[in-house]
């Protein structure tokens, strides 16, 4: 049996992208591509086996290389591609949002700057995933934002149902416990003020696609436009992730 969320001991976001229905009637293979929190918390024996086992070859890290400084990034192992790609140029501390403000609007304005400043790392962070030759995982902190944003826009361009795709983001909600856990054990005495840190509710993402649709015309057309993918590389990514 396939399994979606595949069991880390220090991992709690760890998923596979397979098995959506997705374009011509064909699905989102399964066993392919993977989205997760920071692997940089993999450190036991046991975790790297299991990240072995899934045949994972390629790592792309979304984080900033100050993030990866601080926190550390995937050990290095003997047949391991790793990209680092921060697809976001505007940092921000969701701990410390104002809680007085809709939180999933908020959320939703860092997504479209993410879309606007990171065309360039968004394009390689996609032309990676088309060309590598074997399972690969994308990642960022929590596996929320900017994790969210590119796997959305992988599943968009699959042509994944946005109920899927919004299914998918919020599939992150089972996590939230352990993101705020985690966040107050980096954190000791400090308070967490935003009651959204860790949330993860279908409404971002909705809004964040909305957006990109009412700025470019589609999604699509934001991936063709600015991104910069032609049809013969959307047509590569069919080939790699769709069922025949």
């Amino acid at each position: 049996m396939t399994t979606r969320h595949i069991e880390f001991e220090a991992l709690h976001n760890f998923r596979d992208l397979g098995g959506y229905p997705a374009l011509g009637g064909r699905s989102v293979r399964w066993g392919l591509l993977h989205r997760s929190d920071s692997l940089g918390k993999l450190t036991s024996a046991a975790d790297l086996e299991r990240l072995r086992a899934l045949g994972v070859r390629t790592v792309i890290d979304l984080r900033y290389d100050w993030e990866i400084a601080a926190k550390g990034r995937v050990p290095h192992v003997d047949g391991l591609e790793y990209h680092n790609l921060s697809i976001e140029h505007r940092p921000y501390d969701q701990a410390s949002i104002d809680p007085a403000l809709d939180p999933w609007r908020y959320l939703a304005d860092r997504f479209a700057e993410v879309a606007e400043d990171g065309v360039e790392e968004i394009r390689r962070t996609l032309d990676v995933i088309i060309d590598a030759e074997a399972p690969a995982v994308f990642h960022c902190a929590s596996g929320k934002d900017r994790t969210g944003l590119i796997a959305a826009l992988v599943l968009t361009l699959l042509g994944v149902s946005e109920d899927d795709i919004a299914a998918d983001f919020a599939l992150t909600e089972r996590a939230t416990p352990h993101l705020i856990a985690d966040w107050h054990a980096a954190h000791p005495g400090r308070t967490l003020g935003w009651p959204g840190y860790g949330r993860a509710p279908e409404a971002v993402i909705r809004l964040a696609l909305a957006d990109l649709a009412a700025r470019h015309g589609s999604v699509e057309a934001y991936l063709t436009g600015p991104v910069g993918l032609d049809r013969a590389r959307i047509d590569a990514l069919r080939a790699r992730l769709l069922t025949d």
